[in-house]
């Protein structure tokens, strides 16, 4: 008898590819330096998983930001600032892009199991079109490839936390209703973008940006580090509206199973 299940939307960086989710914090530092601002790490991640002109926006919403941009420009920040800053930003993420397409460990087999499952795989990011063109063909060949994938300048710029991407994958995968969806991320906004859409939500520890650690970094915390950090980012994942939080993608198979029954 077929599960209830039958269509995860996956995040990309920090989720499917990209452990960590390293390629646009590089780009953010670069855009940041050139208008002469130097953002810590939290000010970075915070925003993350939302689309990256409006990750700059948030960027310079928080209040040393703000109060740093005031006395170095004498006033407020505009949108033509977040505009100048994006135009930095971008051109160093397609800089860093090519080298940031590695699927984590234990995707291509939690996808493969998750497949022969019967359930289909659908993606939403952050990354536009044009930077998806370069990341996608290239996870493709390192053996990750989703059924279906939205950008937030295919939904006129709307993207997380509304829900308009992963509705538009459920169109484009045939999905009937948003009972039978699953959505994982490794940010607060996928989160908030899976509750929006009315699904339920699965939050990843390892390889994500709420960690905001390499794979050896991560390997070199002792346990007590670790757990510190595992405890803190599940607790941001259940205010965000996590239904669950895994350790490793390697467990949504059995997580998805246990839904199903």
């Amino acid at each position: 008898m077929p599960g209830m299940i039958k269509a995860i939307i996956l995040d990309w960086a920090g989720t499917s590819v990209d452990y960590g989710s390293f390629a646009p914090v590089g780009a953010f530092l670069k855009a940041f330096a050139l208008v002469g601002i130097t953002p810590t790490m939290e000010e970075i991640r915070a925003p993350m998983g939302l689309p990256k002109r409006t990750h700059i926006k948030k960027m310079l919403e928080c209040e040393r930001l703000s109060m740093l941009w005031n006395k170095v420009y004498g006033s407020a920040h505009t949108q033509q600032d977040v505009d100048v800053i994006y135009n930095f930003f971008e051109p160093a993420l397609f800089e860093s892009l090519s080298s940031h397409a590695e699927p984590l460990p234990g995707v291509l087999e939690a996808v493969g199991i998750i497949r022969e499952m019967g359930i289909v795989i659908g993606s939403t990011t952050g990354y536009t079109k044009a930077m998806m063109d370069i990341i996608a063909p290239l996870a493709k060949q390192n053996g990750y490839s989703p059924d279906s994938m939205v950008c937030p300048d295919e939904t006129d710029g709307f993207g997380r936390p509304y829900p308009y991407m992963l509705w538009r994958n459920l169109e484009k995968l045939g999905i009937l209703s948003i009972d039978e969806v699953v959505k994982i991320g490794d940010t607060t906004v996928d989160m908030q973008e899976g509750k929006n859409a009315g699904c339920l939500c699965v939050g990843v520890l390892k390889g994500s940006s709420m960690l905001g650690l390499r794979e050896t970094e991560l390997g070199e915390k002792s346990k007590f580090e670790t757990g510190c950090l595992f405890e803190a980012a599940k607790n941001a994942y259940k205010e965000a509206g996590a239904d669950y939080v895994i350790e490793d993608i390697a467990e949504l198979p059995n997580l998805l199973t246990a839904l199903d029954k």
